[in-house]
């Protein structure tokens, strides 16, 4: 009989320890799901060469454009944000959030680029079509 109060104190345990886990990762689901597009989801050979030849500008401008757009539609209550206990303004606010986000995408970059991740990043790489331009020569 002790046994089974054991494995039943085990199991709630178990149940509990999973409760906690879960409200501890629910809230960081979205930032997970960043990193995880960032660094399974993306090509970051071809991303790179894109952002060499002139493709960090617009992504500079991106940037900029969510930074402005958020600060707008969605200001602190406050009207201040508190941020490694400094209390910044709002689109200063809005800028080290966007600048980490970005500054995440790129360290999840890296990584895929030093090839830490192994066999989950293997990207195929299309074989273009032959194109067959009839213009009635055979006729």
């Amino acid at each position: 009989m002790d046994f089974l109060v054991s494995l039943q104190d085990l199991f709630s345990a178990l149940l509990h320890v999973g409760a906690e886990l879960v409200q501890l990762i629910l809230p960081l689901t979205p930032l997970l799901v960043w990193i995880a597009f960032w660094l399974l989801g993306v090509n970051w050979v071809k991303l790179r060469e894109v952002l060499l030849k002139g493709g960090a500008i617009g992504v500079l401008l991106i940037m900029l454009m969510a930074i402005i757009t958020w600060g707008v539609i969605v200001p602190p209550e406050s009207g201040r944000h508190a941020i490694l206990g400094l209390s910044v303004s709002n689109f200063v606010g809005k800028t080290v959030f966007v600048t980490a986000l970005a500054v995440i995408a790129l360290l999840c970059g890296s990584v895929q680029l030093a090839g830490l991740c192994g066999p989950l990043c293997n990207f195929e790489e299309e074989v273009p079509e032959a194109v067959d331009h009839a213009h009635g020569h055979g006729h």
